[in-house]
């Protein structure tokens, strides 16, 4: 039986372009990261597109084009980083859609507990009318107390918080709270590597 050989060329593309960690370009590919260490030790291969590809990310979200960079080997650096951003600007719009989904989640379930609190007393008499026959108060008072005050403030404390949440990968999704970013390519491995998962 033939062992598949490793794609050394698309290994180096993922390794040069640093928007993977070396674990998850080994496991795509099957060997180890240890070998892959080993490859780009002796081939000299260099972790230092991160960088243009983060730049290129922001680019391709905002404008949809690709601006080439000034590189050592433009032609080949360029190919790497396209492709990198590319993978990037799928799994930030995947998560844009995901975070719009859980905001309209997170709405309807507000717009849900303002009629709860806004009909309370017409539930409380519902409730009384539905448990009369009951031979005991159990099930009248579980759900007396899932539309009582306490209950409802603990809905609407778990809901803001939700919301907050939201708001603040929204706005990171969107780019609207641009902070500096990191330089070190781990970081942005790690920050991809997380980003695959939930993708």
């Amino acid at each position: 039986m033939t062992t598949k050989q490793p794609d050394w060329e698309a290994i180096e593309r993922a390794y040069r372009a640093g928007a993977l960690s070396i674990r998850t370009i080994a496991e795509r590919n099957g060997i180890s990261d240890t070998a892959i260490r080993k490859r780009a030790k002796a081939s000299g291969w260099a972790r230092d597109l991160s960088e243009q590809v983060r730049k290129e990310v922001r680019n391709k979200l905002v404008r949809g084009e690709v601006r080439d960079e000034q590189c050592a080997n433009p032609e080949h650096d360029a190919e790497i980083i396209e492709e990198a951003a590319e993978e990037g600007a799928r799994v930030v719009r995947s998560h844009r859609r995901d975070i719009r989904k859980a905001t309209n989640l997170a709405n309807l379930l507000m717009d849900d507990l303002l009629t709860t609190i806004s009909k309370r007393e017409e539930i409380e008499d519902s409730i009384e009318a539905e448990t009369a026959d009951d031979s005991n108060g159990m099930r009248r008072a579980t759900m007396l107390s899932a539309v009582a005050l306490p209950s409802n403030a603990k809905t609407l404390f778990q809901l803001s918080s939700a919301m907050k949440n939201l708001q603040v990968l929204e706005r990171t999704a969107f780019g609207l709270d641009d902070k500096e970013q990191p330089n070190d390519s781990d970081d942005l491995s790690k920050l991809m590597d997380e980003l695959s998962k939930d993708a």
